[in-house]
């Protein structure tokens, strides 16, 4: 495998993994979540047996996978959409394949082949490895289905292929699935239930990824802190474990030092974290080492007591509270992202001034905010009323993210005349005069570029600041480049 240095739309230098020697090209597409992106790098390694190097033109592709999300009706939307532009190019090149892949190919099985008739592949997240059989099919001129849920795949043995990438950050998954039914969410119907990766193959991972250049890596999953390791297995079974597997067991506070160890200079960063599974041992790992980034994403949903019930939510307010105030004593720097969802069923005037109350006393550093999406085959899709009206969900979620833009631009502005450590990462996207990089807390900063280079770890003095962008000049490497 070597790398090609390439560039997208947008003019930034991608570095892409190609294999020498194969003729055919594979144009993959990903939306959704961070592991859908992952996901997509795992598909591309398994193709690359198949004679598929990533090509940026869809015109030229031989191949085209789109892989999709399930989590609001509006990501279908994209795709759909997506899918018919497809189509265009595919009356002028009819040997092209497409084929859908992710959780929306899960949710929805072999309504795609009748719905969207330019599909000739369907694949759910865990039958990747099927690929190459699927392709085998198509290629006889039948469509293929492969949306069958594992109880052990991890993909621990494959080495993703970079897509688009800087070639300094990378994804690193080692969960799948989920075992939290929270009400509102389709994943555990579309990946199955929770698996954690060998902890082995995770640290070959990352450093491979250090010898190849890359400096910062984030673990992946849709609840790292529910990671445990007992030699394989899905974590509901781990009551049933011998003595010896419990006593050796890695937890995700155990996996984070070890990835911390295994390459002190790696930038490690994780997501997502789940309220009712954190621990103190992770937030005391995370103080332990320098290396480890000072940001938690903390998803909380609403402040409301009684909605996180309705929710299914498995921790309360003030249980989420102390989470907090524990990570403000152990980590005063640490940055706190949330997600938030505004109109879920049922949700009263004072069920949101709870969430008001909530972020008020966090103080959040960035959010992902949204209107509740009645989602087919959930346990709110088939029991709760979606209720509140939409105009009335629309003005909470203003009102949400107006409070959440206040805190956050008080936040930027905390860094004022500090100096900060920045991992470059690229060029910045008004200036190729300036590098862009972002802070252990995950704040975006640009600086004059002088004689500094990406991957260099920078201090920088913040001199200015937009409402989400630091703006400064570097004063010399980091210690720890």
């Amino acid at each position: 495998m070597e790398k090609i240095i390439d560039e997208n739309k947008q003019g930034e230098t991608l570095v892409i993994d190609k294999k020498e020697g194969n003729e055919r090209k594979l144009f993959i597409e990903s939306y959704g979540c961070a592991m859908n992106f992952s996901d997509s790098e795992i598909v591309a390694s398994i193709l690359s047996e198949q004679g598929f190097n990533t090509t940026q033109t869809l015109e030229e592709a031989d191949l085209v996978l789109v892989n999709t999300c399930s989590i609001r009706d509006k990501a279908e939307q994209t795709v759909r959409k997506r899918l018919q532009e497809y189509n265009a190019v595919k009356r002028i090149n009819p040997k092209m394949k497409v084929g859908v892949l992710g959780c929306m190919a899960e949710r929805l099985k072999t309504k795609f082949l009748d719905e969207e008739k330019i599909v000739d592949l369907v694949v759910g997240p865990d039958a990747y490895k099927d690929l190459p059989n699927l392709l085998a099919e198509v290629e006889e001129g039948r469509d293929a289905i492969n949306v069958l849920l594992s109880k052990e795949e991890t993909y621990g043995d494959i080495s993703p292929v970079r897509l688009n990438s800087n070639g300094i950050t990378a994804f690193v998954s080692i969960t799948r699935g989920c075992d939290n039914m929270c009400t509102f969410c389709v994943v555990p119907f579309t990946r199955g239930r929770e698996r954690s990766r060998d902890p082995q193959s995770i640290i070959e991972e990352i450093n491979e990824l250090w010898d190849k250049g890359y400096r910062e890596i984030t673990l992946l999953g849709q609840n790292v802190d529910s990671y445990l390791w007992y030699g394989g297995g899905l974590k509901k079974d781990f009551n049933n474990a011998s003595e010896l597997q419990k006593a050796t067991a890695v937890n995700f506070a155990n996996l984070l030092e070890l990835c911390a160890k295994a390459q002190p200079r790696m930038r490690i960063r994780f997501s997502t974290s789940n309220p009712q599974d954190f621990t103190l041992d992770v937030i005391e790992t995370m103080a332990k080492y320098d290396n480890i980034c000072k940001h938690i994403h903390l998803p909380v949903q609403s402040g409301s007591d009684r909605i996180l019930k309705e929710m299914n939510r498995l921790h309360t307010r003030q249980e989420y509270f102390e989470i907090i105030d524990n990570i403000r004593r152990i980590i005063p720097e640490c940055s706190i992202s949330v997600d938030l969802i505004a109109g879920f069923p049922t949700e009263t005037e004072e069920d949101h001034q709870d969430t008001l109350s909530l972020m008020e006393y966090v103080k959040y550093n960035f959010g992902y905010m949204f209107t509740y999406s009645e989602r087919p085959g959930t346990l709110a899709g088939r029991k709760m009323k979606d209720d509140v009206p939409e105009k009335v969900k629309k003005r909470r979620l203003s009102e949400i993210i107006q409070l959440e833009r206040k805190h956050s631009a008080m936040n930027t502005r905390s860094h004022l005349n500090k100096t900060v450590e920045i991992l470059i990462e690229k060029a910045s996207k008004k200036s190729d005069l300036q590098w862009s990089g972002r802070t252990s807390d995950n704040t975006v900063a640009v600086f004059p570029k002088e004689h500094y280079k990406v991957g260099d770890l920078v201090d920088v003095l913040i001199t200015d600041c937009t409402s989400a962008t630091l703006i400064g000049k570097a004063i010399g490497y980091s210690k720890n480049n």
